[in-house]
């Protein structure tokens, strides 16, 4: 049977400790993920020898003492910087090998570990080692694509991070193959840096759009994970909590219906990381919202020297009704940060000239790279790269960025060039083109689109960092809201492996983006920066979303892809008013309950422990019962909130 190739990158190069004219030896090639007979196998092969059949050296399953190997193989790298642990042993003086004589096939189910790195430079290397104990030679990727790779080994293996090194990843066998096509269908881990050519993996017109970065690496993807047994790959970083209960046992119930104890409180095992939030007491009733007229004037609302008066009442009218269209690329630049609400005209005008001239020193740096340097900087490249292939598919749809050779492509490839330049540790994250192409399209304006995604990205920046820590946070921050408002729905998903609430990551990453219409997100969004009723209130409008879905989700047989399925299927089905609305009625519903638990009330910023409490050291553990218990710390909340009063013009 001819073999199947299903992953193919090249620019993999091995560095060797094997000297040749005194220099060390880098030879570059192919790296290979192939199937033969059924069975996956990961290759490497020298450029110059990209046709060879056969490997030099062939690892096979091991066999008593290990697999064959060549008795002269020399994995590459001194001791002191090895970065697996390895048997050592005396070898005799290694000859200078023909390059050919380096490649290697490894079948996966030999593959024993796994370590990501990176020299200073950043550039990335991997280093794998089998079951037999054989370190392979370290792979160094000079163009990119370890996510690509890590991305299609875990097609037919599971990477669990060691337990006392976090760059440290064991390999063991996938026993839950339906989990790739369920992110495949909400295109949550795409890889920026991948040539994945595999026949059977479904293309998409929005896939690989979201959620990496020319630096950041699919390894980190497991960097939550604590215990793989214990809590069942429970904190994906991209997704965070993504596998929780995926591998788990049958017997072992991610949600159990606990034991009545003495004190009349469920008792429940918890899982390590994750709190019980319950709300014991009932809530009232819902109260009904509805939505006002959106922000028709300006003017008005200018003193004689253009300061802006009453910016509240204009951010409560904005959070009401949204902005109509003509006044939007006024307004936005005061709910983004780029002009203070206080600035005069005069002031507003050198604010201008004085971002403008420094836009343009940032756009000159990488405008004046040369090819020649670029491809000595391979993280800049690798930017580069994202961005080029992200604007070629970015709101296409639109006429500001339709067709071929369409200035508004031009603008937004440069922009975001730019924004590496004023944030090069963040630099570029697939989803960034995503924020940028609104604000784009409402202000025209190179210089102004820029300062506004500063803005937003102030906002939202954490989303796209490498730890991914603020994921983690919303999602966990959802889940508890989600469990105050509607624990038979929480059930619900838990029994079918979906209670980390998985589904939602695209939501959170790029606010709502891909679920609404284009003109429905210059609204949203401007309703969501005006920061009322609260910051979070982006999770509240989640939870609109999914207790509309209430009851397609309980009453249909679903599982644990199906509903990602069904999520990821309401993309331009919502109803934009209602989502708002709903939400907006979630918040007046819980901050009007008296029994909120005080996590509840932390997320939606109706929680403030007083000076005198935090400095007792008895605070925590004060706060931490009754938020177990389902009640409030008493005396810890402020008064409930009142519904908020339709704003009226001046």
């Amino acid at each position: 049977m001819d073999p199947k190739l299903i992953f193919e990158k090249e620019g993999v190069y091995l560095h060797t400790s094997v000297k040749r004219n005194n220099q060390d030896t880098s030879i570059p090639g192919f790296i290979r993920i192939v199937e033969r007979g059924g069975e996956p196998a990961l290759e490497w092969s020298p450029l110059e020898d990209a046709g060879r059949s056969t490997p030099a050296v062939f690892y096979t399953k091991k066999d008593g003492e290990g697999g064959d190997e060549d008795t002269n193989f020399d994995p590459g790298y001194e001791p002191d910087w090895a970065v697996i642990s390895t048997v050592k042993r005396a070898r005799e003086p290694v000859p200078v090998k023909d390059t050919g004589e380096w490649s290697f096939s490894l079948p996966l189910s030999e593959l024993y570990s796994l370590r990501r790195a990176r020299f200073s430079l950043g550039r990335n290397f991997l280093v794998l080692t089998s079951r037999g104990g054989h370190p392979l030679p370290p792979l160094h990727f000079h163009r990119g694509g370890t996510r690509g790779l890590l991305r299609a080994l875990q097609r037919y293996i599971i990477l669990a991070p060691s337990p006392v090194d976090g760059r440290l990843f064991l390999a063991y066998p996938h026993d839950s193959g339906a989990l790739s096509q369920s992110f495949d269908e909400l295109q949550l881990l795409d890889d920026g840096g991948s040539d994945l050519v595999s026949v059977q993996r479904r293309s998409h017109p929005l896939e690989a759009n979201i959620g990496g970065s020319a630096h950041v690496d699919l390894v980190h993807i497991m960097r939550f994970m604590q215990d793989p047994y214990a809590t069942t790959f429970g904190g994906f970083s991209k997704v965070t909590n993504f596998f929780r209960g995926a591998l788990r046992p049958p017997d072992s119930p991610l949600h159990t219906s606990g034991t009545q104890g003495a004190n009349g409180h469920t008792s429940v095992e918890e899982e390590p990381g994750f709190e019980l939030i319950t709300c014991g007491a009932e809530l009232g009733p819902r109260p009904e919202v509805t939505r006002g007229k959106p922000l028709n004037k300006w003017e008005e609302f200018l003193d004689p020297e253009g300061r802006v008066q009453n910016p509240e009442q204009i951010k409560e009218l904005v959070f009401r009704g949204g902005i109509i269209p003509s006044l939007r690329k006024d307004v936005w630049k005061f709910l983004l940060g780029f002009y203070p609400w206080n600035s005069t005209t005069k002031e507003r005008e050198d604010i201008l000239r004085t971002k403008t001239d420094e836009y343009f020193k940032m756009k000159v740096q990488w405008k004046s790279v040369s090819e020649a340097q670029e491809m000595r900087n391979s993280l800049l490249k690798g930017y580069r790269n994202l961005i080029e292939r992200d604007v070629n598919r970015t709101d296409r749809h639109n006429t500001f960025f339709s067709g071929n050779d369409n200035p508004g492509l031009t603008l937004l490839h440069d922009v975001l060039m730019t924004y590496c330049m004023y944030n090069f540790d963040l630099g570029y994250v697939q989803g960034m083109s995503d924020l940028l192409a609104p604000l784009l399209f409402v202000t025209q304006n190179e210089v102004e689109s820029f300062w506004c995604l500063t803005g937003f990205m102030d906002l939202v920046h954490h989303n796209f960092e490498e730890s991914q820590e603020a994921m983690k946070q919303q999602l966990l921050q959802l889940s508890i809201l989600l469990k105050a408002l509607d624990p038979e729905l929480c059930d619900y998903l838990d029994s079918q492996d979906s209670g980390s609430l998985c589904f939602c990551f695209r939501w959170l990453l790029i606010w709502f983006k891909r679920e609404f219409s284009f003109e429905d997100i210059l609204t949203l969004w401007e309703v969501m920066w005006t920061r009322l009723p609260c910051d979070n209130f982006h999770l509240l409008l989640a939870c609109s979303i999914l207790e509309s879905q209430r009851g397609e989700l309980i009453g249909s047989d679903h599982d644990f892809n199906t509903i990602l399925k069904h999520i990821n299927e309401l993309t331009m089905k919502l109803d934009l008013h209602t989502v708002i609305c709903g939400a907006e009625a979630i918040y007046q519903q819980l901050a009007q309950c008296k029994d909120l638990p005080v996590k509840v009330k932390e997320v939606l910023g109706l929680y403030a422990a007083s000076s005198s409490e935090e400095e007792s050291p008895e605070f925590e553990s004060q706060e931490t019962q009754p938020m177990l218990l389902g009640s409030p710390q008493p005396g810890g909340a402020p008064p409930a909130v009142p519904p908020r009063p339709v704003p009226t013009y001046p």
